[in-house]
């Protein structure tokens, strides 16, 4: 996987380039983001769980290695407890 970001939707939509760095362009769209949700009544937790998701969703195979890892670590807690046997 390659560490050069993406093109943004600015570069997509063939309008003027920001001369802004990428990551202030983030910091601007989670900005609006969370003033779109505060105006709206969206709770904090609510905003985070749904930017946590956009993120997760936007990375291949991120979602199903995070699954791996609840898991793995569930397996480790019953294993701890003794209510599973070593394999």
């Amino acid at each position: 996987m390659s560490n050069e970001p993406r093109q943004s939707m600015a570069t997509l939509a063939k309008e003027p380039v920001s001369p802004k760095p990428w990551y202030a362009e983030v910091g601007d769209l989670l900005a609006q983001a969370a003033i779109l949700c505060v105006e709206n009544g969206l709770d904090a937790d609510t905003f985070m769980r749904g930017a946590w998701s956009a993120y997760v969703e936007t990375r291949p195979g991120m979602k199903d290695y995070l699954e791996e890892l609840a898991l793995e670590h569930q397996l480790d807690e019953m294993r701890r407890a003794g209510r599973m046997g070593e394999a």
